[in-house]
């Protein structure tokens, strides 16, 4: 088991290229699976844990994956897929495995996907995933920590989600691709992953409309053709980076991404004093002497992501002042706080609140990862602190982050990957 060593306190300075998103590529490629002849080809994949995890269910499958992630491109041949289980070795390392679900029900009329694992962040119930494809026909039962549905045929249907999920809107568009009639989302996710993934499924001959609303329609098709797809770049990756140099006081240039998926971010990274330059496929952002206090409520996009809580927290206790931080999205996504203490932080929390007082710096520590993104936020808060710093469980960033620790050394971070005792 690996951990990062870090020294901090070293500004950062230089460019980044953004990899492909994480995010998207999992969608794109259970989607994939609905191909019954031919091959799809996907371009800009992160080479990331994620990725070969799902590599690793969709050939359990049957599924044929030839992988060239050196030209970060996978190729997909679905033809041969003849099972319709998801095991849950497999699908307990990460929840967008269960993202096959909608897939194997659309093309198979059958699925029996282990429910999901991944990162430890309270309930992230699959309910609505299960009531929609309900609602199109699907009949479910739980057995011994699986979901297994049925249907003779998926049809057309109006569903309506009580909140947005994301992964729920993903699932029941790929399996109302090939359904009978209309189906119509309210209420829809909108995130630009679920725009990425219309934009994949409409380039095999798919009819989805509305994609990046809060109303999404799909008009089933009778089959689909191959496609080939370059996916976008991460908004997640992009942000992290932000947040490193803000946390620095450094410099850096991010560019193979698209700005206007960070909108949020950047409004909340200028207003603790940041100067932004944004241009049509880059930023370039240079932190202040002190970060000024903030306030940031997590909230479904366009909302200020969730995935970017933890490290904005991080920037928060060294900024000047008292921030608040409002998790809405996940229970229990404030893992990262105890261990952020560790390094001298002062933050109080109260249910889905977090008041932070930023102090003058953070001291060196031993911290632990407990999810990816929490992980993230850990390596920026130890780049800000003085002295050194070991991180612990970095496989939970693996997960989510391709050597990070590279690309941090190019921008003349102090930072190593070694075996944890």
């Amino acid at each position: 088991m690996d951990k990062f060593v870090i020294f901090g306190k070293k500004k950062l300075s230089g460019s980044v290229e953004i990899d492909g998103s994480k995010n998207a590529v999992l969608p794109v490629l259970a989607a994939s699976l609905l191909l019954d002849k031919g091959t799809c080809v996907i371009e800009n994949v992160p080479d990331l844990a994620d990725v070969h995890t799902m590599v690793q269910v969709m050939e359990h499958l049957g599924a044929k994956v030839e992988k060239d992630l050196s030209k970060k491109q996978l190729s997909v041949d679905a033809s041969g897929v003849n099972k319709t289980e998801a095991p849950y070795e497999l699908v307990s390392k990460m929840r967008a495995s269960f993202l096959v679900l909608g897939p194997l029900l659309g093309r198979f009329g059958k699925a029996k996907v282990s429910l999901p694992g991944g990162c430890v962040l309270g309930q992230r119930p699959v309910n609505l995933h299960l009531y929609g494809f309900s609602r199109m026909g699907a009949k479910f039962e739980e057995e011994a920590g699986y979901v297994i549905g049925e249907a003779k045929e998926l049809s057309g249907a109006t569903i309506f989600f009580d909140r947005p999920t994301h992964t729920g809107t993903e699932n029941i568009i790929t399996g109302a691709v090939l359904a009978k009639g209309k189906t119509t989302i309210i209420n829809a996710a909108c995130d630009p992953e679920v725009v990425d993934l219309a934009n994949f499924l409409n380039k095999m001959g798919a009819k989805i409309e509305g994609a990046g609303t809060a109303q999404i329609t799909i008009n089933g098709v009778k089959k689909l053709e191959p496609a080939e797809h370059r996916v976008i770049p991460d908004r997640l990756e992009a942000g992290t980076f932000l947040t490193a140099a803000a946390a620095t006081g450094g410099y850096v240039e991010l560019t193979g991404l698209c700005p206007t998926h960070l909108h949020m971010v950047l409004i909340k990274l200028a207003e603790m004093g940041v100067h932004l330059e944004i241009n049509k496929n880059a930023i370039k952002a240079k932190g202040p002497t002190r970060l000024k206090a903030f306030n940031v409520v997590t909230f479904p996009y366009p909302g200020f992501p969730t995935d970017l809580q933890a490290q904005m927290m991080s920037l928060a206790t060294v900024a000047n002042g008292t921030s608040h931080l409002r998790e809405t999205v996940f229970e229990d996504r404030f893992t990262h706080a105890p261990e952020l203490a560790r390094l001298g932080a002062k933050i109080e929390i109260a249910h889905d609140e977090a008041a932070i007082t930023g102090v003058e710096t953070l001291k060196g520590a031993t911290i632990m990862a407990s999810d990816i993104r929490a992980g993230a936020g850990l390596v920026v808060a130890a780049l800000a602190a003085e002295g050194k710093s070991e991180i612990l469980r970095v496989y939970h960033v693996d997960r989510g982050y391709h050597r990070i620790e590279e690309k941090l050394s190019h921008l003349g971070a102090e930072i190593k990957r070694a075996r944890a005792d």
